[in-house]
């Protein structure tokens, strides 16, 4: 709350204005019930006066009705302010009743132009609320991502942000009126009478403690409720964007139990914050009903003794009914402003989280662009009690293509994910033509870099503008001819809208192999100085694998590759291969001289190129043997 009241209070100028005209509003509010309570007492005076006999002065109509025995009469009648004889002074109500719709008038002005401004404040403070983590979600680590739930993430930057701006709207502006009405209502009370405004005040302690017992108990569940929902959404992500795999597999039952098991999980906790908060309003309202009953006992027998005047008893149980209406909204506004509060807290916790370390004060940019990379002694991990690579040193010479061959796990993948500095190593130092890429701005280092990944990844867009997104001021000359290099030409004419043809974010309307095809032709039109590919030609067939493979040979030229690759078959013409088991290189050289050492290599290649073959005995039976 202090931090979302931190945000408000930056727009001081509004605030003020806010503050005075909300003020305004409310002491105008306040002031009418009195003024009215005058009008009632104009009239019943009028009404006492016409029974009481013309003539005679006040005091000998008094005098005259406790000679009757009708002292309780007399008492009331010694108090009003009336002439004996004289009817309602209709000119003198009317004036009064013209006076409080000023008011009226006045403050509903007042709350209208405070409300107008207050919605500026909030709106404009969600909208830097949501540039500040879509900034933050920038500025932070690709570990975070890779411990998300992505369902989750966009939960949080949606639901959770449209969720507090709502809470904000509906509880700010009220909170802000009754604090202040209930204040301006205390003095007028305490005005009229003291007596009486103890009586009321009694309610209060009582609504306090019911209100923060019941939002004890209420706030748990808001904060459930909303880490529910990130996890629900998570989930049907998932299933969304795993739908033709949950089809192949069967699991539809599977999934939707799950879906049942959260969404219940999920109508559970909703159901109790909004039943249990709900209860906080019909509370304050039963105990304002109570004090109700006993300001109308106790003001009616003031009202009999002549110690108070009717007009002023009926503005106190106007200002009685006002006061705890106030406490009422603060009661329902609960529910609001812990479900608020909820998403702000799941909303500052990406603000809070650890971002990637800051680029250099003083950064350095290397001096040519040949495209050399040297790990020297680099080790990482990715959990603290876990080591992956250790005294890892190699080196990438310019134009020279470096394939990178291992079982799952071996850390291909880091390896690369190191040079771009998605991660930073825990020591030793990666070099960029000699400049630590540590002392590299990352904008500087990644420029230099070209990158495609075994999972494609295309934006609903023209397929012109994904392979352009490489390069946005290249001419479209140039992504033509970055198309033509990777093999994308050919099939994008024989298109019926060409490179005009829209597609969705998932790529539909071409294959998985020409969705790889189009970001290999973006990382071409990028002319990196250095390339990287992560399995980028498991997705295609034989035929364009070839293609490509013609295309890098072109294209590397004068540029280093790092090529991640199980097929052994694209990666036969490296200049070195590189072999990594757990972390370590355990072997180095091209094709030919690794297989002449028949070593971990050797056993890749021959496992790929050696399937068993069955065969029948003398005697019929069947059998496996190993044939290369």
């Amino acid at each position: 709350m202090k931090r979302l009241l931190h945000l408000l209070v930056s727009y001081r100028g509004f605030m003020i204005v806010i503050l005075t005209a909300t003020v305004g509003s409310v002491i105008l509010t306040a002031i009418a019930p009195r003024i009215l309570g005058h009008a009632t007492d104009l009239i019943f005076n009028g009404v006492i006066g016409r029974m009481l006999p013309a003539g005679t002065t006040k005091e000998q109509a008094v005098a005259d009705l406790r000679a009757q025995g009708q002292d309780t009469f007399a008492d009331m009648v010694g108090s009003m302010d009336l002439t004996p004889g004289v009817g309602i002074d209709f000119t003198a109500v009317g004036r009064v009743l013209l006076t409080v719709l000023a008011l009226y008038l006045g403050s509903a002005l007042l709350a209208w132009v405070g409300a107008y401004l207050l919605n500026i404040v909030v709106v404009g403070t969600i909208k830097r609320l949501r540039s500040d983590v879509e900034d933050k979600v920038h500025r932070l680590p690709l570990h975070y991502y890779d411990t998300t739930p992505r369902g989750d993430l966009l939960s949080r930057v949606t639901n959770d942000l449209d969720n507090l701006s709502q809470s904000l709207q509906q509880t700010v502006s009220q909170a802000l009126n009754s604090v202040l009405t209930v204040i301006a209502i205390l003095i007028m009370m305490l005005s009229i009478s003291p007596l009486l405004t103890i009586i009321a005040l009694v309610a209060i302690p009582l609504s306090i403690v019911a209100t923060v017992l019941i939002a004890r108990r209420s706030k748990p569940h808001f904060s459930a409720q909303w880490s529910s929902t990130g996890k629900l959404n998570a989930q049907v992500e998932e299933a969304f964007t795993g739908h033709e795999l949950m089809l192949a597999f069967g699991r539809q039952q599977e999934v939707e139990d799950e879906f049942d098991t959260r969404n219940d999980k999920l109508y559970n906790s909703s159901w109790r914050a909004q039943f249990i908060s709900g209860l906080v309003q019909p509370t304050i309202m039963f105990l304002g009903n109570l004090n109700f009953v006993a300001v109308a006992v106790v003001g009616g027998l003031q009202v009999a003794s002549g110690s108070i005047s009717l007009g002023s008893v009926q503005a106190f149980i106007q200002y009685s009914r006002q006061f705890t209406q106030p406490l009422a909204q603060i009661g329902s506004m609960v529910n609001l402003l812990q479900s608020g509060v909820a998403s702000a807290e799941r909303i500052f916790d990406i603000l809070d989280a650890e971002e990637q370390s800051a680029d250099p004060a003083d950064p350095q940019t290397p001096s040519t662009t040949s495209g050399r990379i040297d790990f020297d002694d680099v080790s990482f991990r990715y959990v603290p009690d876990k080591p992956l690579i250790e005294n890892l040193s190699l080196v990438a010479e310019p134009g020279h293509m470096v394939a990178i061959v291992g079982p799952t796990g071996a850390g291909k993948t880091t390896l690369v994910n190191l040079i771009m500095r998605f991660y930073d190593v825990d020591s030793g130092t990666i070099r960029v033509d000699g400049v630590d890429s540590r002392r590299m701005t990352r904008d500087d280092l990644r420029e230099r870099t070209g990158m495609v990944l075994q999972d494609s990844w295309l934006f609903g867009g023209t397929i012109y503008e994904n392979i352009a997104y490489g390069d946005p001021t290249a001419s479209r000359e140039e992504v033509i001819e970055a198309a033509e290099l990777s093999h994308v030409d050919h099939f994008v004419r024989a298109l019926p809208d060409g490179y005009d043809t829209m597609l969705d974010e998932e790529g539909g309307g071409v294959s998985a192999g020409e969705r790889q095809l189009i970001t290999i032709a973006r990382a071409f039109l990028a002319k990196p100085v250095v390339l990287i590919l992560d399995e980028a030609t498991s997705s295609v067939d034989t035929r364009t694998e070839l293609l490509i493979q013609q295309a890098m040979a072109t294209l590397r030229t004068d540029r280093t590759s790092f090529v991640i690759a199980h097929r052994l078959s694209t990666i036969r013409d490296a200049d070195v291969i590189v072999v990594m088991e757990d972390g370590h290189i355990v072997e180095q050289g091209n094709h030919e001289q690794l297989l002449a050492v028949r070593g971990a290599y050797y056993d890749l290649y021959i496992s790929q190129f050696t399937g068993p073959v069955e065969t029948v005995d003398d005697a019929g039976q069947p059998s496996i043997v190993e044939q290369a």
